[in-house]
């Protein structure tokens, strides 16, 4: 099964406003940028990635959720990241039912992320 076809089960056994939810993170992550690739890791997590772990997102009992593997490392100006602020790698959006996601909002976050990967690249 390939990476795709991981997601779209994931996102399928989880018929609830979870799966909706990853599913709208997925295609706003995927219009980024064309040349982002869908993995598959860690015994069952989706994973963009662009020359480096952009993202991974996850369905949770309460949330859905992405974590971005060098957040604190990014600039985040419209506040996205609400969970894992505490470490110094990691950073975490958690989405809850009510949550209202700004498209143009996560696609800075991820284009950050790439450019962070991007030069992190170069040295």
């Amino acid at each position: 099964m390939t990476p795709g076809e991981e997601i779209d089960n994931l996102i399928a056994n989880n018929p609830d406003w979870r799966g909706d939810m990853l599913a709208k993170l997925r295609a706003t992550i995927l219009a980024t940028d064309p040349q982002i690739v869908e993995t598959w890791k860690w015994m069952g997590s989706p994973v963009w990635e662009l020359g480096g772990i952009i993202c991974v997102g996850n369905i949770h009992k309460n949330k859905a959720k992405l974590v971005f593997m060098d957040g604190a490392a990014l600039a985040d100006p419209d506040g996205l990241f609400n969970a894992e602020l505490e470490g110094n790698k990691r950073r975490a959006i958690d989405f809850f039912e009510d949550d209202a996601t700004s498209a143009e909002s996560l696609q800075n976050l991820i284009r950050a992320a790439i450019a962070h990967i991007q030069e992190r690249a170069k040295k």
